[in-house]
């Protein structure tokens, strides 16, 4: 087995920064909570052409179906400005 690495001098900086540091509590929610099932409704939306190009385009860019980015933006209106 490896013997653990033990750092004499840390750069002034680091060292500092080392001393002042404050532990954090884990924040993280539990993977199960991670996960939200809200229920939804299949609805049938007639939108321009352009903006199912752009949706399409930024889903690519970072990998998530565009429906739901879609989805994401119906919702926070909805957050936004509902009662």
């Amino acid at each position: 087995m490896r013997e653990k690495t033990r750092y004499r001098k840390a750069p002034k900086g680091v060292a500092n920064a080392i001393v002042h540091a404050e532990i954090v509590e884990d924040f993280l929610p539990a993977p199960d909570k991670l996960v939200f099932k809200e229920q939804t409704v299949k609805v049938t939306l007639a939108l321009s052409q352009r903006s199912i190009e752009f949706f399409k385009a930024k889903a690519r860019e970072n990998n998530v179906p565009y429906q739901a980015m879609i989805k994401r933006i119906v919702d926070l209106y909805a957050q936004r400005h509902g009662s």
